[in-house]
């Protein structure tokens, strides 16, 4: 298996002397369990724990003293204890609220051992009243492979690193967008990844792609308070694909009979598990982004390659040139938003974009983010001759010079100035360059004052 970008994160955790218990948080199956065991190797000792086995969860009953508990865990899996340097991996934690309250006495009486503790539904906890030791463990969060991952794991190296760089020679340019365009179409799931990367075959995917959603539906439904909830997600675990990267209302979503609460409570449930973000705009131009959550959310799922199966537009995506004027441009929308929050580790990290809706005076900008002290506009949007009229009227009262365009072209910046005659600089960076967003800021613009907004 291909190495992860966590893995550096991780490393950096190990060596902090104020580390403690570690919840790695992430949606079922993006690689959770293989990133923990490829970390492992460095260790002298790895103790594993699998909650879905009985007698591992046995371990964690009232009764028996920490003391206890630690020789059980070293005597099941067959290690002596000893001072040599140990990593406890304890997996599917959700199967066992004692084991998530037990997370604190590791870091109060065991700190010199590395605890690391994942799981696929770690809220579904909270909703039965179980919460994480506050204090006492830290989040980090594992998403599908980014980019470069997934250059790495076909075997291109060289090509990962410069996407690393945020430097791609123009030379390049086919080579990389054509790749980029392929990673659409596969998506991030590291088992699809894997698979392909071991045997190129497209065809073969789709019996990983089926395997994925079933789980998925059966993982989530069998969390479900009640029928009524069960319905709901299933519902939308097999129509919301199709509403990908769009703006949605609750009542009755996906021609269903369902009111907004029943909706939108789902909704939120499966946000919970990662497998989707309901993306909320925000209306100003300087920080903090506050989201408008009385505006309608757009719904972005996990990841390109199980959104364009799911809703049947594989075909569309493999014979692209420009992935922009594929489904509306919701496929190039979903692939910038899925690369822009794949080298994430803060789980609480949300996506956001930009709306006006005045009076015959609309205008929606596909993402913002935050840069230093400046809120950043981006749109995902091809072609020299595009107008990005929202682009434009979101610099008219930002109060800085700097805009971003995602595009299939080689990197390109122009000075530009809107219809009033503010002057601001764009930069237009190549869609495999989306996840490098910063990085390209930093190297080809040097901001101006910042003046307060018009």
């Amino acid at each position: 298996m291909f190495k992860r970008n966590i893995n550096s994160w991780l490393e950096k955790w190990a060596t902090n002397p104020n580390r403690k218990p570690l919840v790695l948080r992430g949606a079922r199956q993006v690689g959770k369990t293989t990133a923990v065991k490829q970390f492992a190797r460095q260790y002298d000792t790895f103790l594993f724990l699998n909650l879905e086995k009985e007698e591992h969860r046995k371990l964690f009953e009232p009764g028996p003293s920490f003391s206890d508990l630690l020789m059980a865990i070293y005597l099941i899996n067959g290690q002596t204890r000893d001072n040599s340097r140990t990593l406890l991996f304890i997996d599917e934690v959700q199967n066992s609220p004692q084991a998530v309250a037990m997370l604190r006495y590791f870091y109060e009486e065991a700190p010199q051992m590395h605890v690391i503790a994942a799981g696929s539904l770690l809220e579904s906890l909270m909703d039965k009243n179980i919460s994480f030791p506050v204090g006492r463990v830290e989040y980090v969060a594992l998403r599908p492979c980014a980019f470069n991952e997934f250059l790495d794991a076909i075997a291109e190296p060289q090509l990962a690193a410069c996407i690393e760089k945020g430097e791609v020679p123009e030379i390049l340019h086919e080579k990389m967008l054509g790749l980029f365009n392929k990673y659409t179409l596969i998506g991030g799931m590291p088992e699809v990844v894997a698979n392909y990367a071991a045997s190129k075959d497209l065809v073969a995917l789709r019996t990983v792609y089926d395997t994925l959603l079933t789980g998925y539906r059966d993982d989530t439904e069998k969390y479900a308070r009640n029928n009524t909830q069960r319905q709901v997600l299933r519902h939308i675990l097999q129509s919301g694909f199709s509403y990908n990267c769009e703006r949605i209302k609750y009542e009755r979503f996906g021609s269903s009979d369902y009111r907004s609460r029943e909706i939108g409570e789902a909704f939120r449930s499966l946000e919970k598990t990662m497998l989707l973000e309901l993306v909320w705009p925000i209306t100003g131009f300087t920080p903090p982004m506050i989201s408008d959550i009385k505006k309608s959310p757009r719904l972005m799922w996990l990841d390109s390659g199980l959104v364009n199966y799911a809703a049947g537009v594989q075909k569309e995506v493999f014979g692209a040139i420009d992935i922009s004027n594929i489904w509306r441009g919701k496929v190039a929308e979903q692939i910038v938003g899925q690369e822009m929050i794949a080298g994430e580790t803060s789980v609480i990290k949300t996506r956001n974009f930009w709306v006006r809706e005045a009076k015959n005076s609309n205008a929606e900008v596909d993402f913002v983010m935050q840069h230093n002290s400046i809120i950043i506009p981006i749109e995902v949007k091809s072609g020299a001759n595009t107008r990005l009229r929202s682009l434009h009227l979101f610099m008219e009262k930002a109060p800085h010079d700097i805009a971003i365009r995602v595009w299939s072209q080689p990197l390109k910046i122009d000075d530009l100035q809107t219809d009033s005659g503010k002057k601001f600089r764009l930069i237009s960076i190549p869609f495999y360059l989306a996840g490098q967003i910063t990085k390209v800021i930093d190297m080809y613009y040097t901001p101006a004052e910042v003046k307060p907004p018009h």
